[in-house]
């Protein structure tokens, strides 16, 4: 028989008497918190230089900030009596009550940074008011206040930071990581205060300078140079500007909104400020994230620089020691601002963008209908009242009117739904001729050919878009405009106009019309798929589908939304089930009903391979120009790509 020995008791520790700390200890405790690194400090006194109204500001480091901190600026300054205040616990010129507390509208209000980085290091203040005949030095290890020689403002030192806890300094990194982690926190600074200048010195080289934009200069330039000099010009000519304002001034959101084309592998350019405070906050975060969905591609972090402006009172900032979490009163609120804000600014397709720079209007103008063969090439501006079958015209002869306010019937999408044409095998480039020489085809086959009268002169240029020439391995569609060649996938493209007209459907929780099949199509499902469809049957409704059993193990789909009409019934419900099965825990309702109505689209778009007309190619190209967010498909991939003359030029070294 064996025994097994218990693990004999851990000793008692003597009893010991409950004392107040010291305040050294006490301050070094609150530097654990407060002082992580050279950057934590480098972010703390440039707050205090903003807060004091500096409009130049110096960092110089030494050693990665390790061994010397030096901000100076050109501020308010303080008074002589204040220095040694300004060096004790919880001592502030920020908050005199609870009330300034909790409607915090500077930088600092803790009063805690000064004397927990003062625990750590040796620091000296040198301080001048303007109306002050000369600045005096204040050293916060010995005391001694003295007269010294400065300019308006203040200058304040922090030396071989950590030397009083060498345990600390075994976590820093090599000079190098921290002297980038002090440059991103200076950057953060200099993106909120595009009017204030600010310089960075390391071992007496200068490494950063951001210029103050002028105080005339309007704020969204302002804020556009400062984002140029800042994250570079590329940032923001793959930016769109973001203004918005909410609830009668209540909630400002304003910045810039990367492209989804920016997308970069890592969130290294997300900036978020409440307030002109930068913080790491999550309902911010996912209210971005959320914005980007339809239109981003995979894991891709977009890039953004957005600024909230809010009543400080429906805000609190005294979460964290560092400064850097927020909490909102109505959290709900001001997710749904970002969100929006984002979106409204995303949903402008690049070439109306285009357009609008170029000053040029939205569509073309309408010429009387002629024969495209008796069109000069460049005269054929292929009207969409003359070019476009009646399949598609109906969408399309009130230009000025947006494609959200335009109701799409199943006729709109029949032309390409349509069977494959039952002709004679061609390659598979395709090039549609449109020139006078090309006139052999027969009458039956040129039905614009009825009107006798010449058509307008209206370039394509008109169309931000062009107008197409030609079709790839039934894939891509090649269309030339004022810039030079257009490239467009048309089944990304034609799937996200799908997309933004069921959401348009849905978009009130109204339900889409359905068309019921004369025959039920029925097909073997598996548990899972009898499960959802039974479990869902109120959902399915409201997506147009109906999906009920019609055995224990066969579903029957007796009716399909009415813009999917001609697709494959069976596989168009089998995707949305799977989708229903997926999201059924989800709280998430109207995320789980996009990407559903983005399954619908997918499978209702026209497939690669399809042989267009010429006039359905150019129809295509309309549609995308007035469909939201028709720069990319449901997946996020791009529909469509410019190569200008110069690049064109390029590749054939002509001029050279």
């Amino acid at each position: 028989m064996t025994s097994t020995s218990a693990l004999p008791a851990p000793p008692s520790p003597p009893r010991r008497a409950i004392q107040d700390l010291p305040d050294e200890l006490i301050s070094q405790i609150a530097a654990g918190e407060v002082v992580e690194r050279p950057a934590s400090v480098v972010r703390e006194l440039v707050d205090n230089a903003l807060d004091a109204g500096a409009r130049q500001i110096t960092v110089r480091l030494l050693a990665g900030g390790v061994r010397l901190i030096s901000v100076e600026d050109d501020g308010g300054g303080i008074p002589p009596a204040e220095l040694p205040i300004a060096l004790r616990r919880h001592a502030t010129s920020k908050v005199r009550d609870l009330q300034e507390l909790e409607g915090v509208t500077t930088m600092g209000f803790r009063g805690e940074a000064l004397a927990a980085i003062a625990s750590v290091s040796q620091t000296s203040i040198l301080s001048r008011p303007p109306e002050a005949d000369s600045a005096w030095l204040l050293d916060a290890r010995s005391g001694e206040l003295r007269r010294a020689a400065r300019a308006p403002g203040t200058t304040l030192e922090v030396k071989e930071l950590f030397f009083s806890t060498p345990a600390r300094r075994k976590f820093l990194k090599t000079d190098a990581t921290e002297l980038a982690h002090c440059i991103e926190s200076v950057r953060r600074h200099a993106l909120a205060r595009p009017d204030v200048g600010f310089a960075i010195w390391h071992e007496g080289k200068l490494v950063e300078q951001w210029r103050a934009v002028p105080p005339e200069t309007e704020h969204s330039q302002a804020l556009a140079r400062r984002l140029a000099d800042v994250l570079g010009q590329e940032f923001v000519d793959n930016s769109l500007p973001v203004h918005r304002i909410f609830n009668n001034g209540a909630i400002t959101i304003s910045g810039r909104a990367g492209l989804p084309d920016a997308a970069r592998n890592r969130a290294d350019q997300q900036y978020c400020y409440v307030n002109g405070r930068f913080v790491r906050d999550k309902v911010i975060q996912h209210a971005a994230k959320a914005a980007y969905e339809d239109v981003l591609h995979g894991h891709k972090q977009p890039i953004y620089a957005l600024y909230v402006r809010i009543d400080p009172l429906r805000v609190d900032v005294n979460v964290h020691p560092t400064k850097i979490e927020v909490r909102f009163r109505d959290s709900r609120e001001v997710h749904q601002a970002i969100k929006h804000a984002i979106e409204d600014a995303l949903a402008v397709p690049r070439a109306q963008r285009l357009a609008a720079q170029a000053k040029v209007p939205d569509a073309a103008p309408q010429p009387a209908p002629a024969s495209a063969q008796s069109t000069p090439p460049q005269q054929l501006a292929m009207p969409l009242s003359a070019a476009v079958p009646s399949a598609f015209a109906p969408a399309f002869t009130a230009a000025a009117t947006p494609a959200a306010a335009t109701p799409l019937t199943p006729t709109h999408m029949q032309a390409l739904w349509a069977p494959l044409r039952e002709a004679s095998p061609q390659p598979a480039w395709q090039v549609q001729e449109s020139h006078p020489a090309a006139t052999t085809a027969p009458a039956a086959k040129a039905p614009l050919a009825e009107a006798s009268a010449p058509p307008a002169a209206a370039p394509a240029q008109h169309w931000p878009l062009g107008r197409a020439v030609a079709q790839i391995h039934g894939i891509y569609i090649l269309a030339e405009n004022a810039q030079g060649m257009v490239i467009v996938d048309m089944h990304a493209a034609h799937e996200r106009i799908v997309y933004e007209r069921l959401k348009t459907q849905v978009g009130h929780d109204q339900p889409i019309a359905s068309q019921p099949l004369l025959i039920a199509a029925t097909f073997a499902a598996t548990p899972q798929e009898v499960a959802a469809a039974e479990a869902h049957s109120a959902t399915l409704a409201t997506l147009g589908l109906e999906v009920v059993p019609f055995s224990p193990k066969t579903l029957a789909v007796r009716a399909v939304p009415a813009l999917l009409a001609q697709g494959d019934a069976v596989e168009l419900a089998r995707s949305v089930l799977a989708e229903l099965h997926q999201h059924e825990a989800s709280t998430l309702v109207a995320r789980a009903r996009h990407e559903i109505l983005a399954t619908m689209a997918c499978h209702g778009a026209v497939r690669a391979h399809r042989r267009l007309t010429l006039d359905e190619m150019n129809a295509l190209l309309r549609q995308m120009e007035q469909t939201d967010r028709a720069d990319q498909c449901n997946h996020g991939r791009p529909t469509w790509r410019q190569l200008s003359m110069a690049e064109l030029d390029g590749l054939f070294l002509r001029g050279r």
